[in-house]
């Protein structure tokens, strides 16, 4: 939707109703092609003073200001999007979003350890997912985490930290999380480990397809969950688990949980599915 488009909705038809919205940007499509601006992000936060959700994809946000955006917002999700080297960084007012409860970055190529760290101002914050985000390192994630142990979810999908050094920081910083998920590149027995006693921990998933020789066997997860006292959901997916020997050994040891073992989904090209 080009910007003189989504001005003319905001003047007639979005008003305290819009809850939640959606939009995508021009990124791929040249320099000259329209992109989002800060006048139009703080104009939605004026129409729209009930705005709670903003899901924006392939957009070019270095010139928009993280400041422009509706201070309204709970959740916020960038898909394939541009930010620049200052968008996040923790010297930036800390009034900012004061809101935000759940950040979701997928595909945003410039996300760093220095971004990470500017998350660490939103303390409402309790949910973060990055899909994508290689440039976070291991020591980044860890120093990071340490200021935000009051996170419940955490998703680390498709990066470059090895599994393993991802549960030992978890372990480490967030020990009121409850919800975890992550790609199973590198993760072996002796990282599973870092997690068994996580006191509140209910939801684990391991996504694949990555599986190296250090996988942990079915056998070996089920040991690891029983010490988990409020494990109530395992999911595995991606693996190739599902229908075959290992799945009837995980949902046999964890007759407690909820135990769901899938190919993982298809991901859609299209931003809007």
């Amino acid at each position: 939707m080009r910007p003189k488009v989504m001005w003319h909705l905001l003047r007639r038809y979005m008003a305290s109703r819009l809850h939640s919205l959606r939009m995508g940007g021009y990124l791929f499509s040249g320099s000259q092609a329209p992109q989002l601006s800060p006048a139009l992000m703080r104009a939605l936060g004026q129409k729209c003073p009930n705005l709670k959700r903003l899901c924006l994809h392939v957009a070019d946000l270095s010139m928009v200001p993280i400041t422009s955006l509706p201070s309204t917002l709970r959740t916020l999700e960038l898909h394939s999007c541009e930010i620049s080297m200052i968008w996040l960084q923790k010297e930036q007012d800390p009034t900012v979003l004061p809101l935000l409860e759940c950040i979701v970055l997928d595909r945003v190529p410039a996300f760093r350890d220095e971004h990470l760290q500017g998350l660490t101002r939103f303390r409402a914050l309790r949910s973060l997912v990055l899909g994508g985000t290689y440039r976070v390192t291991e020591t980044g994630l860890d120093s990071s985490l340490q200021e935000l142990s009051y996170l419940q979810r955490l998703e680390v999908l498709g990066c470059t930290l090895s599994a393993d050094s991802t549960l030992l920081a978890i372990s480490r910083h967030l020990r009121d999380v409850r919800k975890i998920r992550l790609t199973v590149g590198g993760l072996s027995a002796q990282g599973l480990v870092f997690l068994e006693g996580m006191p509140v921990l209910e939801s684990l998933c391991f996504q694949g397809p990555l599986i190296t020789p250090e996988m942990p066997t079915p056998a070996q997860i089920v040991s690891s969950c029983l010490t988990m006292p409020k494990l109530r959901v395992l999911e595995v997916q991606g693996l190739g688990w599902e229908g075959q020997e290992a799945e009837k050994v995980l949902c046999k040891g964890l007759p407690h949980c909820l135990v769901i073992v899938r190919a993982c989904p298809k991901e859609s090209m299209d931003w809007w599915m």
